[in-house]
């Protein structure tokens, strides 16, 4: 609890049955495919607190923790599915996963039930048997931080940096507007329990491989404008990767130069597949809600931040398709519907 008072008293039942649920029984602590910053140290932080209140605690990805983010992950031990034990009986949390499908078809099918879902996504719908969502709240740390502080629960600074760094990358280095008076506080306590933002800073913005400001060039080289330039998109073609040395854990924060254009209110990043496409959708205002953008292909996200995947559609028809629902989003906003 903060001199504020309870930080999140809405979620006080769900997380204290959670706590008490996982009482002699092991723990896996799962994220999203794909993970970032906010997963990657939301899984983090929850597994210390579990296992410093005794509890056999393991986090589970599908995914390999992405180099940047391994200063967060230091000494904790991931998994994925063949990871676990076959026979074992540990209880599923899922942390940032807006729903039962995002870690991935094996780990969905490995926990077909879910204990606990702490979570900030707008279409987050509640999948499990205690769900500890908020999506006001600007990361999934920021409920967790809010939530250890509310429980009193020992906060010690690898646990810090790790809630500060989901934080900071949520929140876009504290600029998105999802970043609210809570989050300052919560920046705060953290690095009153020991989180270090030099290092966190140092680690996540200035250890750039030279392939990842080549795959810069190249995404900037295929910006194009929509809608009167109100819409900026650009792709990463198939082979890119292998010409600049490097992977899609490379491609974390170029979407962001779509946006930032003067002007643009929706930014668009295309990885083109093998079998289809990846998008991920930033908008500078939340009125703009691509999350229901990205639902119109199956995917989902925040107001402002949201991704999705199709597959067996070629590249020149999924942009052509994609870039009719952004144009019929900014045509709604413009006309007052679906505000």
């Amino acid at each position: 609890m903060t001199d504020d008072g309870p930080n999140y008293p809405k979620l006080h039942d769900g997380f204290r049955a959670l706590l008490q649920e996982t009482d002699q029984r092991p723990v896996a602590v799962v994220g999203h495919a794909r993970p970032d910053g906010d997963c990657i140290g939301s899984q983090v932080a929850l597994a210390r607190i579990l296992r410093a209140m005794g509890r056999e605690v393991i986090c589970v990805n599908s995914d390999t923790v992405p180099r940047r983010l391994e200063f967060v992950a230091h000494g904790e031990r991931f998994v994925n599915v063949e990871g676990l034990p076959a026979e074992s009986a540990h209880v599923a949390i899922f942390v940032d996963c807006a729903d039962h499908e995002r870690p991935g078809p094996r780990l969905m099918a490995r926990f077909p039930t879910v204990l606990g879902n702490i979570d900030h996504h707008v279409s987050n719908q509640g999948y499990a048997e205690h769900n500890c969502v908020d999506p006001r709240a600007a990361a999934t740390c920021e409920i967790l931080a809010g939530l250890f502080l509310d429980f009193n629960l020992p906060i010690d600074a690898q646990t810090a940096q790790a809630l500060y760094a989901g934080i900071l990358t949520d929140t876009g280095q504290f600029r998105f507007a999802s970043t609210t008076h809570r989050t300052f506080k919560f920046a705060a306590e953290l690095m009153a329990c020991g989180a270090d933002p030099v290092q966190a800073g140092f680690e996540l913005y200035e250890r750039e491989p030279l392939g990842k400001m080549k795959l810069l060039q190249r995404f900037l080289a295929s910006l194009e404008l929509h809608a009167g330039g109100r819409i900026c998109v650009g792709t990463l073609v198939r082979g890119v990767f292998e010409e600049t040395g490097t992977n899609h854990e490379d491609t974390e924060g170029l979407v962001d130069y779509a946006r930032a254009i003067d002007g643009v209110e929706i930014g668009c990043l295309i990885e083109e597949r093998e079998d289809g496409a990846k998008a991920s959708l930033r908008s500078k205002d939340p009125v703009y809600r691509v999350d229901r953008i990205a639902a119109l292909f199956n995917g989902g996200g925040h107001a402002c931040a949201a991704g999705l995947n199709v597959k067996g559609v070629a590249m020149p028809e999924f942009r052509r398709q994609l870039a009719t629902a952004l144009v019929a989003r900014l045509d709604e906003v413009q006309a007052g519907e679906g505000i």
